[in-house]
């Protein structure tokens, strides 16, 4: 999604509302803080008003990658913005350059030349909250932040958990940790995270998986099967992820042949979410073979060998279909 300059200015600066029954993510979120709640809540963070801004502590302090994102995200002015305060989960250039590497790039500054400025948009949005949270405030507002990064003109939320530090899930389901907390800036705060945040939507199916690192036995097996250029498509696809643990019992020495036809088992030529999902009758995937859902206790599937396989974890959004995760890998006809 791109947003004009402008637009980007209002979003960051809370002026642009939307009415959502919901957002993009698996959580409702609650509404957005005002301008007047939010200068409430700015408060144990240091003397920010000495600091500068938070593209400039974000250089004081080395965030080379993320700057280098926002500027060809065309975000700088708007982080920059004296009139309003936010909180910004900065990703450090190590956390940046493990995305690149999973991605496969050869580092950050790679990644960023070759992502475009739309994506890189969607990205840092969902790293930003609009209001200055210190991690005590944080601890306190609940497990739901609301983002500035939007779907359907509605906010997108991240999963927060304060329990023991402050660790923060995404829509690839993966944590990250917040490293340092409460670095004052003069129009916000930032928190330093050890991984980038992967927003709802953004990423393809197959770099989902790439991110996700419970799924990187089947990244490196579509890659080996030549299916990425299938799979990074348009689509929509609905692809059954099984996990790294999966895929450790599951039958070796498949020719490439084989192996292809064993992760095609896995995809279907349309988007099937969770709530979608048709029980109890033949459901054809890419491999022109067919598997059936159940659901019991949890969502099954039953391959052609008559193994079940369990769903544990369901709509993974992708900008090209949706991913669920599963705890076997599916065996077809060979």
């Amino acid at each position: 999604m791109k947003y004009p300059a402008k637009f980007l200015i209002l979003l960051l600066t809370g002026t642009v509302l939307a009415a959502c029954g919901g957002n993009a993510g698996a959580t409702d979120a609650p509404p957005a803080q005002s301008a007047a709640s939010s200068a409430q809540q700015s408060g144990g963070m240091g003397n920010a008003q000495s600091a500068g801004s938070i593209v400039e502590v974000a250089q004081q302090r080395g965030f080379n990658a993320l700057l280098a994102a926002a500027t060809k995200a065309n975000l700088g002015a708007a982080l920059s913005d004296a009139n309003r305060r936010l909180t910004v989960f900065a990703p450090t250039d190590a956390a940046f350059n493990r995305l690149a590497a999973g991605l496969g790039f050869a580092d950050a500054n790679a990644m960023v030349n070759a992502l475009p400025a739309s994506t890189l948009q969607s990205v840092l949005l969902y790293h930003v909250l609009p209001a200055a949270k210190n991690a005590a405030i944080l601890s306190t507002n609940g497990p739901i932040q609301e983002t500035l990064y939007r779907r359907a003109d509605c906010a997108v939320s991240l999963a927060l958990d304060s329990s023991d530090g402050i660790k923060l899930t995404d829509a690839a389901r993966t944590v990250a940790n917040v490293a340092t907390a409460d670095v004052a800036a003069s129009n916000g705060v930032i928190h330093v995270i050890d991984k980038v945040l992967v927003p709802p939507g953004v990423l393809t199916v197959v770099q989902m998986a790439q991110v996700n690192p419970n799924l990187t036995a089947l990244a490196k097996a579509v890659s080996t099967a030549g299916l990425q250029s299938v799979l990074n498509g348009t689509g929509p696809f609905t692809v059954l992820a099984p996990t790294d643990a999966a895929f450790a019992k599951a039958p070796s020495g498949l020719g490439a042949t084989q192996l292809a036809t064993v992760l095609k088992y896995h995809a279907l030529d349309s988007e099937l979410r969770a709530a979608d999902l048709p029980f109890g009758v033949p459901v054809s995937t890419l491999a022109q073979q067919s598997i059936q859902f159940g659901n019991g206790s949890a969502i099954t599937i039953k391959d052609a060998t008559g193994t079940t396989a369990n769903v544990t974890v369901t709509d993974l959004e992708a900008s090209n279909g949706v991913v669920h995760v599963i705890d076997k890998v599916l065996i077809p006809t060979l």
